[in-house]
């Protein structure tokens, strides 16, 4: 029965990431059917997906298709410059159409990533209204964990520091956007990262020479880090049956404030501790009530299992925080600005193998979905891409929207157009440039889906023994 349920619960979230990924996809396009329409253009053909179709349809001298690939959609304007690989065949001369405007162009081509904008507005609105959920930590700069012997320990950096700014950049969150602790971190590019924090009151800048993991030649060249992880309240979820934590008396929405003493601001030491000393005691703080008690809690191993436990399942706070739709398009606007101003840098670390294909997006959708609030993720993670696919198909290359802006611009200057076969040259080139890089970043996507990174395991029944 859960084999059955597991797999239903696959097929249903593959089939919620389809859905939002075509639906972006097809606006776009239906922005340049409505503007070629309006503007008078030849419209031969508007297809539903790609591949051989399973249905079509001509109406009106537009062939309506729908394809057996569910990966977007298309629109044929033989008057613009097509596309006849992914358009197939035009059954039309493209010789014996009427000449359009340089506007006409301008109008048709801008109306895909206008309508692609359109749509993050639009989804904007909806995680305005239902509200998009936040970590405690995401939303703080406040340090939860530093890693043993990591660059922040060596530098001096405490749990429970709050980093106030990085390289004199303000930073307002550990993880959301270009004013965040994470990004100025990776796209730093001095040997040594200056980062002021208040601590006790008093404000320090603290020198930190960040360190970046090599791995395989093949894979994602690292990022610089300095092993730090946010806040994150150790609040008590669950209590497991017979585990050492409810013989202790430990409660669901308890909280642990302090482990042998020393304030924690995160789960992760009392996991340390559990992991580098496993016969001793972990002697806690509890927080229950806005009452301190003390525990000292001895150690037990679940049935069946070699690794002691403390019995317990996390409940990390998460707030529902209600961001402006305008304010949703510029943080994303903004990010997206500073993510192409770090790949021209010839000092950052940032490179075009850190961006992500189709299949990079789609796992990341997957992995929204499967989170607790899983559509309000997917919603603000809409807005974000509508952003992205606006502005980069207004990127000046041929085959994107931008280059027939570009192109028609160059006619217009030149005072006639340019010849079907220089376009077509033009376009092949910078189709096989775009096709290259699209095969480039999925090469490192696809090892998301390696052995340790992708695959998650069932988790196994934890079980305690009833004491004796």
């Amino acid at each position: 029965m859960n084999t059955i349920y597991s797999i239903l619960h696959f097929l249903f979230i593959c089939f919620e990431v389809i859905l939002l990924f075509n639906l972006m996809i097809v606006v776009h396009e239906v922005g340049h059917f409505l503007a070629a329409r309006w503007r008078g253009l030849v419209v031969e053909k508007f297809g539903i997906w790609f591949g051989k179709p399973i249905w079509k349809k001509t109406i009106k001298g537009v062939e309506y298709s729908l394809g057996s690939i569910p990966a977007g959609g298309f629109v044929a304007l033989p008057q613009m410059a097509p596309m006849e690989a992914m358009e197939g065949d035009s059954r039309l001369d493209r010789k014996n159409l009427p000449p359009i405007s340089t506007m006409d162009k301008i109008i048709v081509a801008f109306a895909g990533p206008l309508f692609s904008m359109t749509l993050a507005f639009v989804f904007a609105f909806i995680v305005w209204g239902v509200g998009r959920p936040m970590a405690e930590g995401e939303g703080s700069t406040k340090i939860g964990y530093v890693m043993k012997d990591s660059p922040a320990s060596k530098a001096g950096l405490l749990a429970g520091d709050k980093i106030l700014s990085i390289e004199g950049h303000p930073v307002t969150s550990f993880s959301k956007g270009s004013a965040s602790v994470t990004w100025r971190i990776v796209s730093s590019e001095s040997d040594l990262i200056p980062i002021e924090v208040e601590r006790s009151g008093e404000r320090l800048t603290l020198q930190v020479q960040p360190e970046i993991e090599k791995g395989k030649f093949w894979e994602r060249k690292g990022l610089r880090q300095i092993k730090i992880a946010p806040i994150e309240t150790a609040r008590v979820g669950k209590v497991l049956p017979n585990s050492p934590a409810a013989l202790a008396g430990i409660e669901a929405g308890d909280i642990f404030t302090k482990l042998k003493g020393e304030n924690v601001y995160s789960s992760i030491p009392i996991f340390q501790e559990i992991k580098e000393n496993p016969e001793v005691p972990l002697a806690l703080t509890v927080l229950r009530n806005g009452v301190e008690f003390e525990k000292t809690i001895t150690l037990a191993k679940p049935i069946g299992m070699e690794q002691v436990m403390l019995g317990v399942q996390w409940d990390p706070i998460t707030s529902i925080v209600h961001l402006t739709p305008w304010d949703q398009v510029t943080v994303s606007i903004e990010t997206m600005g500073n993510m192409f101003s770090a790949l021209f840098s010839s000092k950052s670390d940032i490179g075009l193998q850190h961006m992500s294909g189709p299949l990079g997006i789609m796992r990341l959708y997957y992995t929204l979905f499967e989170s607790e609030h899983g559509w309000k993720y997917a919603l603000w993670f809409s807005v974000v891409l509508n952003v992205n696919l606006a502005l980069m198909n207004l990127l000046p290359m041929p085959v994107l929207d931008g280059g027939h802006i570009t192109i028609a611009l160059i006619e217009r200057i030149r005072g006639k157009e340019i010849s079907g076969k220089v376009i077509g040259a033009i376009q092949s080139g910078c189709a096989i440039l775009l096709i290259s890089f699209m095969a480039y970043v999925s090469f490192f996507d696809v090892q998301d889906y390696g052995p340790g990174k992708s695959k998650t395991k069932a988790p196994k029944t934890i079980e305690f023994a009833p004491p004796q």
